[in-house]
């Protein structure tokens, strides 16, 4: 069984300062509204409701955090680039985001979901290109691949390869599918080395 499966629902802050301890390993999950990010955890952490998935874009508006094991963590970030969230709202997220990828200690990892018919928007290379140039290692996950054919699925991924190695260097790109779990094992491999649960095997 997956020690992902073990995930349970920690604490939801609207901003740093409301987060526990800041201590361990967490990673974080990003992405734009309706990028999947919900239905990812769920799908990594087998429970059909541990994050809330909704049909409404932006519905994540506070910063939740799940733990795996005592100092292990995952945590889903709110959405961002929705364009119908009134643009206060829109700032007072981003600000929270900004300030939890800047501030925090126990984050080893970032996951940035993208629709894999539509990666790499300009947020989505901001937000990679700010983790880049802090040594934070990104894995662009590109969602929803069961909506493509394997041959066009196969095409779009090689295309984001080159995009993302185009603007930002050394990102890791994989597919993702909630519904079927494609791509799951490569999540999981990524993740496994991020939180510690096995050895590196990159040198330093």
């Amino acid at each position: 069984m997956s020690h992902y499966s073990h995930a349970k629902f920690m604490t939801s802050a609207p901003d740093i300062r409301h987060l526990q301890q800041d201590d361990g390993a967490e990673v974080a999950f990003a992405g734009r509204s309706n990028a999947g990010k919900s239905s990812a955890l769920n799908r990594l952490t087998r429970q059909k409701s541990l994050a809330r998935t909704s049909k409404t874009p932006g519905r994540t508006q506070l910063i939740n955090v799940f733990e795996i094991e005592e100092g292990q963590r995952l945590v889903d970030l709110p959405g961002y680039g929705y364009a119908k969230v009134p643009l206060e709202m829109k700032l007072k997220w981003q600000k929270a985001l900004g300030e939890y990828l800047q501030v925090r200690k126990s984050l080893k990892g970032l996951v940035v979901l993208m629709d894999i018919r539509h990666p790499f928007k300009d947020l989505d290379q901001q937000l990679i290109h700010w983790a880049v140039e802090r040594n934070l290692p990104v894995l662009a996950l590109l969602t929803k691949a069961d909506k493509l054919k394997a041959g066009k699925r196969k095409a779009q991924l090689l295309m984001a390869r080159e995009a993302s190695l185009a603007f930002c260097g050394d990102v890791t790109v994989h597919t993702f599918s909630s519904l079927n779990g494609l791509g799951l094992d490569n999540v999981e491999r990524v993740l496994d080395q991020w939180l510690g649960f096995v050895e590196s095997t990159s040198e330093s």
